[in-house]
């Protein structure tokens, strides 16, 4: 792959996903259909800093797709769960750290 920006698409934020990370420790992200389990698991240790120990990927097909006459189908895509250490922890959306409260908005009177 050209660049590690290019591997990693979007995270995968579902009931399931959340689910995997707070049982087993693990991270669903959607990549791209030409990457393998090294690159994913090269960019996802260099992005966010982390020790993965395993990556499994699967390949779901588009859905054929019709709107009135006109069908057509939707774009074929990879999903990768990758498993991280014990004792590391993936934040990926960035909240804040659990020793600090959110800032409040100030009342008004």
């Amino acid at each position: 792959m050209n660049s590690l920006y290019h591997v990693i698409k979007k995270p995968i934020v579902t009931e399931k996903a959340s689910a995997l990370k707070a049982e087993a420790n693990k991270v669903v992200f959607a990549v791209d259909r030409r990457a393998n389990k090294l690159d994913v698991k090269k960019a996802i240790e260099s992005l966010f800093e982390v020790k993965v120990t395993d990556v499994q990927t699967m390949v779901f097909r588009g859905k054929h797709k019709r709107v009135g006459s006109s069908q057509g189908m939707r774009q074929n895509w990879k999903k990768a769960v990758v498993t991280l250490a014990e004792g590391t922890d993936l934040d990926v959306f960035g909240t804040m750290p659990t020793g600090e409260a959110p800032p409040q908005p100030a009342e008004q009177g």
